[in-house]
């Protein structure tokens, strides 16, 4: 899951709202969390990386 969310927030503008919601997630504060668990990188942080 964390994969594909790291290939949405690189190839995509969704938002993070909008990937959580695709991901299952019913709020992305709790998508936002496990991504933050997983990778030491907020989902915004690892989006700016990658621009």
């Amino acid at each position: 899951m964390i994969e594909k969310a790291k290939e949405l927030l690189t190839t995509t503008n969704c938002s993070i709202s909008e990937i959580a919601y695709q991901l299952g997630f019913e709020h992305s504060q709790s998508f936002s969390k496990l991504f933050k668990t997983k990778t030491n990188l907020s989902p915004l942080a690892f989006r700016a990386s990658f621009n």
